[in-house]
């Protein structure tokens, strides 16, 4: 039996991962130290005997773990507010988690993952953004602490699978959305949604023509998977190629929650993308992946959870 670390495994992504990686019948570490993971995500996971669940601040050194010949970095706060809020813990989780993880790669001799993102292009120049792209991202700024921790972390995977020949690979994620989302987390989905079944305006910052691309998660999960048994050295795009405006998604949302809302225009927040949109070629070619859920179909599944979780949370107490 494979044993799998997933650094992050209680996050929305990570304990998707989780899932699907225990259903093919790893033994599942999973590493979280709660910051913006949810004990919820994985209480489902708890009770089967090829899962283990490790609480631990992944930039700290790793407590005694079994040994691994598979490694998923998935720790950091991933949403705006969230990174906003814990600023040094994002820089941390991108530098020194990412080494106390390669550090336990390079001793157990494992394939190592590290999750990116497409805030690495930070407001591109080039649409739609290929791997290749350099970016445009303010090192200043109020997303820095995000971007920055990425940037580096990509540069230490690439580092240590050319100075220590392990077996690394990148992938850049895209704007993912689904069930175990946080509706607090503060991305458009989850806004949106939220917004609607409390029957209030939808919140659209800047004039709503700046783009987006969506995918839903069990196609990220299915990418990276099959992006873990490649041996490709550069970064992978994973993300829909499928752009729309946030007016577009707004009004797709307010069709899928059937409870059509007014939109309410805020200013646009510093250094906030105007398109954003992967040009997943290399993905199709190297993984033969591309996503297969409409975004008609992943919003409905969304709207579903949302409604399930919200009629929980915002239950009155007897």
């Amino acid at each position: 039996m494979n044993t799998v670390l997933v650094a992050g495994g209680a996050g929305f992504i990570g304990s998707h991962l989780c899932e699907r990686l225990v259903r093919e019948d790893k033994h599942v570490v999973c590493m979280d130290n709660f910051v913006t993971g949810n004990p919820r995500n994985i209480e489902n996971l708890l009770d089967c005997p090829n899962f283990t669940f490790v609480e631990h601040d992944v930039a700290k050194p790793l407590p005694s773990l079994p040994d691994v010949d598979t490694v998923y970095h998935l720790a950091s706060p991933a949403s705006p507010i969230a990174y906003q809020r814990h600023p040094i813990q994002t820089l941390v989780a991108g530098s020194d988690g990412t080494h106390q993880l390669l550090k336990l790669a390079s001793r157990n001799e494992a394939r190592f993952l590290f999750a990116s993102t497409s805030e690495v292009y930070g407001d591109p120049l080039e649409h739609p953004q290929h791997e290749d792209y350099w970016g445009n991202v303010n090192p200043n700024g109020p997303r820095s602490m995000y971007d920055e921790a990425k940037r580096f972390g990509e540069a230490l995977t690439v580092a240590y699978r050319r100075a220590r020949g392990i077996d690394t690979r990148i992938v850049r994620i895209f704007n993912t959305y689904g069930p175990l989302m946080d509706q607090n987390d503060g991305r458009v989905v989850s806004n949106f949604i939220t917004q609607a079944l409390r029957d209030e305006p939808l919140t659209i910052y800047g004039d709503g023509t700046q783009t987006r691309s969506f995918q839903y998660i069990d196609d990220l999960v299915n990418g990276l998977v099959r992006a873990m048994a490649t041996s490709w050295e550069g970064a992978i795009n994973l993300g829909n190629p499928d752009e729309y405006t946030v007016i577009e998604l707004a009004e797709l949302i307010n069709s899928a929650t059937g409870r059509p809302q007014r939109i309410d225009f805020q200013p646009l927040p510093m250094d906030d993308p105007r398109q954003r949109c992967p040009d997943i070629t290399r993905a199709k070619r190297l993984l033969d992946w591309e996503p297969r859920v409409s975004i008609r179909d992943g919003l409905a599944r969304t709207v579903t959870y949302f409604r399930s979780i919200m009629a929980l949370v915002e239950a009155p107490s007897v």
